[in-house]
């Protein structure tokens, strides 16, 4: 059997830590062959206390300090700290299927991948507010094609990036570790680099896993707005272009409504003009109000129809209020690349 190792980044996620941890050692991969490696940011919760009963009862895990407290730190440090034939990354604040791991492993060899990933469902506690923010992030119309969030029809799919990922070892040989320079999008530029280089992404949407949402609604806009600003600031780190055609959209719909706005509001209105002008934002506020009222339904509560129209065009702008930010952050501090 191949040899696995699971490196786990993680600080201060007492809450969670254990049912995540828990789902991995109800999997069904041989435990002889699977090491277990937490990185922990030095939490100041009870999380440390928790790892160290689990290190304790289960010698296949282990604990390793990170005083840097960044992500793509912890990830390095625990590359680095195993020699196994493969490794996966997992997210703390998620649970794992029981087939999650010997699927991606099997599937990593068995589609001549050199990093595959599953679906990411993510649990909410049941309110509407909570429901109608989960499909924010993972339906089409505000996420595009990021698969890993939507899900696919087909078997398999190749893709540019995928949640977590289970990848071979001589991967990090060839490219190199993650950037630790990327506080977020370090798996996003990786993924990049990886296919730069000629590797192959497979998203297996038979693979899933279920994402604790940690955001209410106001955390969930700047949650996003902060994503798209790491996205394109990260040009100042990697000369790895991140970006697909996918990011942009919400960037071009914003000046396309800062225009309109300019338009409508000009001291020499043209109805002509401005009939013509409002058309893409008539488009998208049908689009928003057709799947608002679609999702409603299909839940059998209007209530979504009101949620939905105000986080739809929410995520979009703070999208691409971030993703403005991190273009003119980027381009005043100048570059600063490593890679």
């Amino acid at each position: 059997m191949t040899s696995l190792a699971i490196i786990i980044p993680c600080r201060n996620e007492e809450n969670y830590i254990g049912s995540c941890l828990d789902s991995l050692l109800a999997n069904d991969y041989p435990r002889d062959d699977l090491q277990i490696v937490v990185v922990d940011g030095m939490s100041t919760d009870h999380t440390r206390e928790i790892l160290s009963g689990y290190c304790r009862d289960y010698p296949f895990i282990k604990m390793i300090d990170n005083p840097w407290h960044i992500k793509p730190k912890a990830l390095n440090i625990g590359i680095e700290s195993t020699k196994s034939d493969v490794v996966m990354r997992i997210d703390a604040h998620a649970v794992y299927a029981k087939n999650y791991i010997s699927k991606l492993v099997q599937g990593l060899f068995q589609y001549h991948a050199d990093n595959i990933g599953g679906i990411r469902e993510t649990y909410t506690d049941g309110t509407y507010v909570a429901e109608a923010r989960l499909v924010a992030i993972s339906h089409p119309f505000s996420v595009g094609n990021a698969y890993w969030r939507t899900g696919i029809k087909r078997d398999i799919q190749k893709v540019d990036t995928v949640f977590c990922g289970c990848y071979r070892r001589d991967v990090f040989e060839r490219i190199g570790l993650f950037n630790e320079k990327l506080i977020r999008t370090q798996d996003r530029e990786f993924n990049s680099r990886l296919i730069k280089a000629g590797g192959t992404i497979i998203l297996d949407p038979s693979v899933k896993c279920t994402y604790f949402s940690r955001t209410n609604l106001i955390d969930f806009v700047k949650w996003t707005f902060t994503g798209a600003n790491w996205l394109f600031y990260a040009s100042r780190f990697t000369s790895i272009r991140m970006a697909s055609w996918r990011n942009y959209v919400p960037l071009s719909f914003l000046f396309y409504s800062l225009f309109f706005l300019i338009m409508l509001f000009n001291t020499i209105p043209n109805q002509m003009v401005n009939m013509i002008t409002a058309i893409p934002l008539l488009t998208y506020v049908s689009l928003s109000l057709y799947f608002s009222v679609k999702i409603a339904f299909k839940k059998r509560n209007l209530l979504y129809v009101p949620l939905l129209v105000l986080i739809f065009p929410a995520t979009h702008y703070s999208y691409a209020l971030g993703s403005l930010y991190g273009i003119i952050k980027a381009r005043i501090l100048g570059k600063e690349l490593d890679t």
